[in-house]
């Protein structure tokens, strides 16, 4: 199977898990009449809308560059991200909405064992699923599989949440009946709410800064410096070092100095040496590679990566006014 295929079964059982959680919580959450577990259904909810979502976008993201997309569609994936934070973001304020309405109204719970139990399968479930969208997203370099982990793994722990704040009440009425615990259900959608919250923030962040065409991270950027530091003295310098990531796919593109006497040929071997490296490390990146020649005559942008020694720059100035 290949990891394209891993990608698309992961999406597609988060929607199958989701839907059957969603009925199980709404069923349970209505019979009992607890907010604190339909918080969680629209929790649930979100989710599979972000499991169809990443199952879209994981799809479309792998479709080949095209004449109208020469860039290739791994932002799809970006996008999605956005979407599938907003959408998060909507439904925590329904669940505040809803808390504090039945804070000011409290009503009474029925069947909380059923409640706790649901809870229960809803983490251990969340929880193995996560676990494997998780492996692949981090194998395929996928932020909207990523990201539809990070949903299951926090609902994991809302759920936990939850399944407290029941537990409490089931215990409060056995052992301390004239104790009213009945606002703990309430209390806890709210903090179920407030860490859906803080989930889409670190989406959001996430999801946006490739479509604003960020940098790679310093330590990624750091290898290919490095990579082109290990090719001197062949390689005089490097300068207008530039990167970007659209989904899985990497762009990065940079000037190299070389020997004004070197061939054609010499040049693009050592360029097409420089890309499959690059591309052998970081899969499904795109390298551009400007070859210069460098007359010794550092300045401005020659500065930055400047690879030789004084002694090598100050014979090729030499042959330079020689050659004048």
């Amino acid at each position: 199977m290949t990891l394209q295929q891993e990608k698309i079964r992961a999406a597609r059982l988060s929607i199958a898990s989701n839907s059957l959680l969603i009925l199980f919580k709404l069923i349970v959450g209505l019979s009992i009449g607890a907010v604190s577990i339909l918080s969680e259904a629209i929790h649930s909810a979100v989710d599979l809308v972000a499991a169809i979502i990443a199952l879209f976008s994981v799809r479309t993201s792998s479709v080949p560059a095209d004449t109208r997309h020469p860039f290739g569609h791994g932002k799809v994936e970006n996008i999605s991200g956005v979407v599938e934070a907003l959408l998060i973001f909507l439904a925590a304020g329904w669940i505040i909405y809803e808390a504090v309405e039945r804070i000011l109204h409290p009503r009474p719970l029925g069947y909380l064992a059923w409640g706790i139990a649901v809870m229960l399968i809803s983490a251990a479930a969340n929880y193995a699923v996560s676990a494997w969208l998780f492996r692949i997203g981090q194998a395929a370099d996928s932020i909207a599989l990523k990201a539809d982990a990070w949903h299951l793994r926090t609902d994991v722990y809302t759920s936990a949440g939850v399944m407290a704040g029941l537990a409490a009440i089931w215990l409060g009425r056995r052992f301390a009946p004239d104790l009213d615990l009945h606002w703990l259900d309430p209390a806890v959608a709210i903090a179920v709410a407030l860490l859906i919250i803080r989930a889409a923030w670190h989406l959001t962040l996430q999801s946006a800064r490739d479509l604003l065409d960020v940098q790679l991270p310093p330590e990624e950027e750091a290898w290919i410096r490095q990579l082109i530091i290990d090719h001197r003295p062949i390689i005089h310098g490097f300068h207008r070092l530039r990167t970007r990531k659209a989904g899985n796919f990497r762009f990065v593109e940079f000037h190299m100095k070389v020997d004004p006497d070197m061939s054609v040929q010499e040049s693009h071997r050592i360029t097409e040496e420089l890309a499959r490296a690059i591309e052998g490390h970081f899969p499904s990146a795109s390298v551009t590679i400007h070859t210069e020649p460098c007359d010794g005559d550092c300045v401005g942008n020659c500065l930055t990566g400047c690879l030789l020694t004084e002694e090598k720059r100050r014979n090729i100035m030499a042959g330079k006014k020689i050659a004048s």
